[in-house]
Parts: C-alpha cells; sequence; structure tokens
C-alpha cells in the first residue's frame, strides 16, 4: 500500500499516520477545557475546511477552537462557533 500524502494549509506530511500524531500531539498538549492558542486555531482552521461536512461544523463561523472530552471519556478538539453553539469534530476525518 502506498502512503498518501496529507496537506493541511502549509504543511505537509508524507502519510496519515504523520497528520495523525501531529494533531494527536496538538490535542494533548491542552488541559480538558483548555482554548487552543491562536496559532494552533489557524492550522485547525485550515484542516476544517477539509472535513466531509465542513459547513455544518463551521456553521456560521468560527471564534475559537477548544479540547474538550468527547464520547467514552476521549478528548477532541471542539469549534465555538461565533453564534455561541460549540460541536466537536475528529481531525481523522478531514484527511
Amino acid at each position: 500500500m502506498v502512503a498518501k500524502p496529507v496537506q493541511i494549509g502549509d504543511l505537509h506530511f508524507s502519510k496519515k499516520g504523520d497528520a495523525d500524531a501531529f494533531f494527536k500531539r496538538m490535542l494533548y498538549k491542552y488541559d480538558l477545557g483548555d482554548k487552543v492558542s491562536v496559532e494552533d486555531a489557524a492550522i485547525l482552521t485550515e484542516l476544517i475546511a477539509k472535513h466531509p461536512e465542513a459547513n455544518e461544523k463551521i456553521g456560521g463561523g468560527i471564534e475559537s477552537f477548544s479540547v474538550r472530552s468527547a464520547d467514552y471519556d476521549t478528548r477532541c478538539f471542539w469549534v465555538n462557533r461565533t453564534d455561541g453553539t460549540t460541536v466537536k469534530f475528529s481531525s481523522k476525518a478531514c484527511y
């Protein structure tokens, strides 16, 4: 099987596993409930634009991103929308 390269904004990964590792490191450098940094938010904005349900996830616009718990005590990224609503998303669904 040939590795599939992944491009997220200016970031280039030679295979999906490298992208997975990058976003997992980002996810776990924050405590639950933290808003992500402006720098990481810029990367996540590029990432979520590639989500198969990007329009639904982004909604009326992105105010920020945070790290919160999800199903089965896992953690994931959440989009904090400009209208005050939030929705979780999986980085893996974006590539």
